[in-house]
């Protein structure tokens, strides 16, 4: 099996979130052009080999619900922790406002935001993170390697480079990582993962709005 479906649309979403600022269009167009270019990448490229059949749906619900609260725990119980050196340096960049404070309050802009990270997000990363990567580093004829199979190398290879992802919260990152790969490992299916890492975003997306910390959408 090749390794375009699960690999090409992982690139596109960097690519579009890096060119993101370069493009002289109005956030809603932005997010508008964004969603629609995912959504189209998952239809024509990644439906194939996408499995969304779900196992366990409470431990995937509960799980992704317990990473939300891990992933803003830092910040929640020590203000000003994400200002150290070992989080905001030249390297992994400092943490910044995701949205321009201007559609802050332009609901249509918010909801694409939102469907973005808890329904489009979830399905490239998973398919490029834990179906694809994690196999593939075992062999690289990683269709021949079973969803879940455990190697130590692949497991923290893929944990640390998903933590390197998120730059000045590569912590919880990390957290992240391990936590995803252990469901992997428990669950054997790309639906729990999806449903999980669902879930963790749409609750970290309801929290930006309703308490303002734009940053988590960096």
């Amino acid at each position: 099996m090749t390794s375009f479906p699960y690999v090409a649309p992982f690139v596109i979403l960097l690519a579009v979130i890096g060119l993101q600022p370069w493009i002289p269009l109005p956030p809603l167009a932005l997010q508008v052009l964004a969603v629609g270019i995912l959504a189209a990448v998952i239809r024509l490229i990644a439906w194939p080999v996408v499995d969304f059949h779900v196992k366990n749906w409470t431990g995937s619900l509960l799980l992704g619900a317990g990473v939300f609260a891990l992933w803003i725990a830092p910040d929640a119980l020590f203000p000003g922790y994400r200002g150290h050196w070992l989080f905001s340096n030249a390297i992994l960049g400092a943490v910044s406002p995701g949205l321009p404070e201007a559609v802050r309050g332009d609901a249509l802009v918010l909801l694409l935001r939102g469907l973005r990270a808890a329904l489009i997000v979830p399905i490239i990363e998973e398919l490029f993170w834990r179906a694809w990567l994690m196999r593939w580093l075992m062999s690289p004829d990683f269709a021949a390697v079973p969803l879940g199979k455990y190697s130590p190398s692949a497991f923290w290879i893929v944990a640390i480079l998903f933590a390197s992802e998120h730059g000045p919260y590569w912590e919880v990152g990390l957290a992240t990582g391990i936590l995803y790969n252990w469901w992997m490992i428990r669950t054997r299916s790309l639906g729990d993962l999806i449903l999980t890492h669902g879930v963790t975003n749409l609750c970290l997306s309801v929290y930006v709005v309703a308490a303002g910390k734009w940053e988590y959408w960096a």
